[in-house]
């Protein structure tokens, strides 16, 4: 029996395999990098131990010393998660032959899936439907448009869509870039890419003794670059598809009896047709294998929440020699998973870095376990006060929700994200929140295009109107007068703004997504006057609470504030201020034509010198953060004048990377 586990990852995944070690009475392990020191991950665990370095590469991709801390905190069992080495059969061989557990499939197993390129070959001589290879070299107009993979990894690293045979070359050397610092392996091919396809996975489990469960599919078609952001169980188009599950579970168990595969996997397909059949659409239900991956997927909740398994602790067994029942369990009910990122999608999926100062749902979330009865269940990789760095994925949590039908699972994960108080850097939650309620998504209309059909900026609006915006900064100005009574050391009876003959208004501005709010207001004996609010009336403030009277409704605002960072939550919409200061900092003020780096990261290459004409829309910089590659453009047609950075270097958001000088128009002197 496994006694003690030793996680070679981070973040939320381990946290999530401590738990069910846990409640198996295992110990726990944990491994962290500098970056990752105050990790809630670190802090649960039994024992801890360092691996000296911040980037993957000196730490969490380093098998080496995974192993050398197993053996110097006597663990003996090692738990890969997934990512990092997840699926790196040299590093499963290593674990066997420290004499450790390896809670995983056989090495070989993880070899012959390794390479999506001849894993192709494989599943297609086993019977399994798959999309052809093409050479990267020979592709041509006709086979446009194509996608760029890496051939080792996934989770949308090295992966690029291209339309333009022009564009190949570039997003080659890029997807290769990305490929080699996520995995360790540059290589990628190219395949036809299926503009509106649906990405359908089944969850396999395999003992040592032949049995082979698919346990149920996944629908993961709602995606950005090409990582899943929605995932739910069963899938909206096999249900809708007579007899595609069946055959759809037939090519599962194919593939893995192919590699006798051992433990969790998952088999991906990408499929084609439509949840609402019409029509007579021959094309429905057709399917592709994709590839297979051989360890725990993200999006495994949902499946353990519509099966009632703990994946994680079925892995456990299978690696301890224990047998599976005959038969997999019956799935019942619906489950939605949400991955909750740090990133601004209005802005390109811009990934952010910072605090977060509180997350927390409503009600009483599960948190790690499997859904027994209608709820929501919480994965997080952060609690309050943990600090997003730049080395690692921005994802911040998993929201999950179970419910007995599809369309109850929807409207429970949205109230409960809509509620939710997420205080600090921004988020994909309104996207999220908006996706969820939208009329496509609750038909089960969900293919890969969702973004494009539906319009990115309609989907990443923020559910909180310019209205409540505004009615948030009114009560956030009336929460500070409440707290700045509180902390008042004279004079701490009167109200707020008293004076003993009539004077200016209080006067507050905020920053919001629209821009600069000024919030001007008296608080007199026959109550608050507000300049723009004729039709509220205050209730009551106080410094975290405010309740204001709107045209004869009464609604309640939870104002929370971390220095000059102001939040407002209420039923109306999340609401994210930002306290301005009376007077403008010089220091703050910087030249026209400045580039400014969006986020924290490693400049990895420059596209131009000083002096150099460049055009808008010309890459200047580029920048690694978060294990992804973001281009920063020439903001118009002009010369490059400043240049303050060098490839290799660090840069901290807000830097001042370059300044370019907009061209006169002919004419001008």
């Amino acid at each position: 029996m496994i006694q003690s586990v030793l996680v070679a990852n981070r973040g939320e995944i381990a946290r999530r395999v401590f738990a069910t070690c846990r409640r198996a009475g295992i110990g726990t392990v944990a491994v962290y990098s500098d970056a990752d020191a105050l990790s809630p991950h670190v802090t649960e665990a039994d024992t801890a131990v360092r691996l000296p370095g911040n980037s993957p590469a000196d730490t969490y991709l380093r098998g080496d010393l995974v192993i050398e801390a197993a053996l110097l905190a006597g663990a003996d069992a090692i738990h890969p998660g997934y990512g990092f080495l997840s699926e790196n059969a040299d590093f499963a061989r290593a674990v066997h032959d420290a004499g450790l557990t390896w809670i995983g499939p056989p090495a070989p197993a993880i070899e012959m899936m390794g390479s999506k390129v001849e894993s192709k070959k494989m599943m297609a001589a086993a019977g399994v439907p798959v999309l052809a290879e093409l050479d990267p070299g020979a592709v041509t107009e006709a086979d446009l448009p194509v996608l760029v993979k890496a051939s080792a990894g996934g989770g949308g690293r090295g992966m690029r869509v291209v339309r333009e045979l022009a564009d190949l070359p570039e997003q080659l050397e890029g997807a290769r870039r990305e490929a080699q610092s996520a995995f360790g392996d540059p290589t990628v091919f190219c395949e036809r890419y299926l503009e509106t396809g649906r990405h359908i996975e089944v969850q396999v489990m395999a003992d040592r003794h032949g049995t082979v469960w698919a346990v149920g599919e996944r629908e993961c078609s709602i995606q950005r670059r090409h990582q899943k952001v929605v995932e739910e169980a069963p899938s909206p188009l096999v249900e809708a598809v007579p007899g595609m599950r069946e055959r759809l579970f037939e090519a599962a168990r194919l593939a893995a009896k192919a590699i006798d595969y051992e433990g969790a996997g998952t088999v991906e397909f990408l499929a084609s047709g439509r949840a609402e059949r019409g029509g007579d659409d021959v094309d429905d239900g057709n399917f592709f294998f994709l590839e297979m991956n051989t360890r725990l997927q993200v999006e495994h909740p949902v499946t353990e929440c519509t099966t009632g398994l703990d994946l994680v602790d079925l892995q456990l067994q299978v690696a301890s020699g224990q047998a599976l029942d005959a038969e997999s369990p019956a799935v019942s009910g619906h489950s939605i998973e949400v991955r909750l990122y740090a990133e601004d999608p209005a802005q390109n999926w811009q990934p952010q870095s910072g605090p977060v100062h509180r997350l927390d749902l409503p009600g009483n979330a599960v948190e790690f376990d499997v859904l027994r009865s209608p709820g929501i269940r919480l994965d997080s990789g952060v609690v309050d006060g943990s600090t997003v760095g730049v080395h690692y994925d921005p994802m911040l949590a998993k929201v999950i929700s179970f419910a007995p039908t599809r369309t109850q699972a929807a409207t429970r994960l949205a109230a409960a994200l809509s509620r939710a108080q997420i205080h600090g850097l921004r988020t994909n939650r309104d996207l999220l929140v908006n996706v969820l309620r939208h009329p496509a998504f609750l038909a089960g209309d969900t293919d890969t295009a969702f973004f494009d059909t539906h319009g990115l900026d309609v989907l990443a609006r923020p559910l909180a109107s310019a209205d409540t915006e505004r009615l948030s900064a009114l009560a956030a100005a009336l929460a500070d007068a409440a707290h700045n009574r509180d902390v008042a050391t004279v004079d701490s009876t009167l109200p707020s703004g008293w004076r003993n003959l009539a004077s200016a208004p209080q006067s507050k501005t905020f920053t919001g997504g629209g821009g600069d709010i000024e919030i001007r207001y008296l608080l007199t004996r026959y109550g608050l006057k507000a300049d723009g609010f004729d039709d509220v009336a205050l209730v009551s403030a106080t410094a975290g609470r405010v309740v204001l009277d709107v045209a004869g409704l009464r609604r309640s605002f939870e104002v929370s504030r971390y220095g000059d960072d102001v939040f407002v939550d209420s039923a109306l919409g999340p609401v994210g201020l930002h306290a301005a200061p009376r007077f403008t900092d010089p220091s703050a003020v910087v030249a026209e034509g400045s580039l400014l780096a969006p986020m924290p990261g490693a400049v990895i290459r420059l596209g131009a010198e000083v002096g150099d004409t460049v055009t808008a829309g010309q890459p200047i910089v580029w920048l690694e953060a978060m294990k992804m590659e973001h281009t920063i453009k020439a903001p118009a047609s002009g010369v490059l004048t400043e240049l303050s950075v060098t490839a290799g270097q660090q840069v901290d958001v807000g830097t001042v990377l370059a300044v370019v000088e907009a061209a006169q128009p002919e004419g001008e002197s």
